[in-house]
This record gives C-alpha cells, structure tokens and sequence, in this order.
C-alpha cells in the first residue's frame, strides 16, 4: 500500500483521482483549502479507513510526520478563470510559494511528485496543435498571467528542485477536462452552456464562436496521471487531454440536443487573452505512457448533463 498525498484532493478532478487511487489500494491523504474544492465532493470516501482529508492551504507549509508519503499529486490552484481571477495575488502563490512547500515535502519525505501544470502555459498558440517543444505565446501582464505565468514558474520550479535535488518529478499539462462534480459556477465552457442548457436560458458565446477547444472526460484523465505518476524515467512535460477539435458553437449545439433544451445561442465579446485555438498533440503521451482517451465526446457529454441535472 503507497501513501499517496493528492493537494486539490476535493476539487474536480482532485476527487476523482482520490477515489481512483482508493480503488488501487492506496492510502490516500487528500488535501485542500476548500476555495474551489468542496466537501461534498469526497463525503462519499470520508468513512473510508485508508482516506484521509486535510483542510489546509498549501501557501502556509505542510508537515506530515505520521506517514510516510511516497507520490504527491499537486493539484491544488483554482483552474477556471472566475476563480483564478478572484483574487490574482494567491493563485501566484499557490503557484510559487504553495509549490515550494509541496516540493519541500516532497524532498522531505523522498516521495514522487506529479505538478498538474496545463495547456495554458502555450497562451493563445500560434502552433497548432501544440505539441511540448512549443514554448508558448503568453502575455505576461494580462487578467490571466496570474494563472498561466504561475503554471509556467511551477514548471521551472519542479524541474530546478530535479536538477539541484534528484527530486523524481513528473509534469502534466492538463487540456480542458470536463464531467461530474465540475462546479455549475466556475465559469467553464461545458458547466456554463449545460447549466444554461438545463433552465433554457440563452447559451452565452463569447466571440465568434468559432474559435476551439478539445475536451476530455475526467475518467480518461485520471488514468493519464496515473500512468504518467508511476512511469520511470520520464518526467515531461507531457499533454494530456482529448485531440478531438470543436468549436464553441458546435459543443454548444451538442448539449442543446443531449439536454432536450430550448436555448438559443447569443454572442459577446472575447475576453482579453482568451485563447482562440487549443488542441493537444497527445503523440508523445501515447509513445510515453501508452495512453490516449477513449470516452467519446456525447458519451462524456450525457454523463456530465446527467449529473448536473441533480444540481440544478
């Protein structure tokens, strides 16, 4: 049995990854300040023996000293714009001094270490699809830097605690991920247009609606991390998300017809810096760790309709 920390453990995709790992056999110590995360998310795994919760911020340091933990998770930072964008000045911390902490632990207990980085470090890419050599096209001083900047900092503070500490790490770069106990608030493209969808409000489409995203369901992504987490020597950075291509109308179209819903589409303006392309080039996640998603988009979609149906 491992004992494995997950930072973020009752967010989105931090609580499916608890749960996944519970289902291995592992001892599981969840950890989360509760901003974006909630407890509702991980009630169901609180009566289990071999699962631990912690409400604690990672920015304050952390000590484990009854365990031995031999693989962190970090994926504790708010994810969706409108949360990042509450308060800018701690999701740089999180990404700076949040991530010296879990690192410090890391080298502390000799454990494995896996940063949830994500395709927001390439910015507004002017490759396309993005592959890992890519280096970005990010705006250093804009509404979103505090999230991408920090993710990229995270990235260059894992691999500096490599090189200076023989720390083992594996870096993730996360593309859009969706599906059940995705908060119906969090401003994402898929919670925003089902949520809409579900009371037949207007379906808001910020831009043309032609510009994409790809989208992956958080089961096909979980099982990413994991591999990526007990693969050896590799460190990545790796893309991890789905190849499949879509246009904000086209998803929107779909979750109209899945949900049964009256909307109609309505356009506002882009915001700053929103990216007008993304979609990973997922080879070297296929070479690497013999993985690629298998859940189809509509299958995934009515799933995730499905849950937030009992939310709404």
């Amino acid at each position: 049995m491992k004992t494995i920390l997950v930072t973020g453990g009752a967010g989105f995709i931090g609580s499916h990854l608890c749960e996944y790992l519970l289902h291995k056999g592992d001892f599981v110590i969840c950890v989360d300040n509760l901003f974006t995360g909630s407890k509702e998310n991980i009630r169901h795994l609180l009566q289990n023996s071999n699962f631990k919760f912690i409400e604690h911020d990672i920015i304050d340091p952390l000590h484990i000293e009854d365990r031995k933990i031999d693989q962190i998770y970090n994926l504790a930072c708010p994810a969706s714009p409108v949360h990042y964008q509450f308060n800018p000045i701690r999701t740089i911390k999180a990404n700076t001094l949040g991530v010296i902490n879990v690192l410090g632990l890391a080298k502390k207990h000799k454990a494995r270490i896996l940063q949830a980085s994500t395709s927001e470090v390439y910015g507004d890419p002017t490759e396309h699809p993005q592959t890992e050599s890519y280096r970005g096209n990010v705006n250093t001083i804009g509404p979103r830097a505090c999230y991408d900047e920090g993710k990229r900092v995270a990235e260059t503070l894992f691999f500096d605690y490599h090189r200076a500490h023989k720390l083992e790490i594996r870096v993730a770069r996360i593309f859009n991920t969706y599906g059940p106990r995705m908060a119906k608030n969090d401003g994402r493209v898929v919670s925003n247009f089902i949520v809409q969808a579900l009371n037949n409000d207007d379906i808001t489409i910020y831009g043309s609606g032609k510009q994409t995203r790809s989208f992956c369901f958080v089961s096909d992504l979980v099982l990413a991390l994991h591999k990526l987490m007990n693969a050896e020597n590799f460190t990545g950075p790796v893309n991890l998300g789905n190849p499949e291509e879509l246009t904000m109308t086209e998803i929107a179209e779909k979750i109209i017809n899945l949900s049964g819903s009256r909307s109609k589409m309505v356009f506002r303006p882009l915001p700053e810096d929103d990216p007008k392309q993304r979609r990973p080039d997922i080879s070297l996640a296929k070479a690497k760790l013999g993985w690629q998603p298998s859940v189809k988009v509509d299958d995934g979609l009515k799933k995730t309709i499905d849950y937030f149906r009992t939310v709404c």
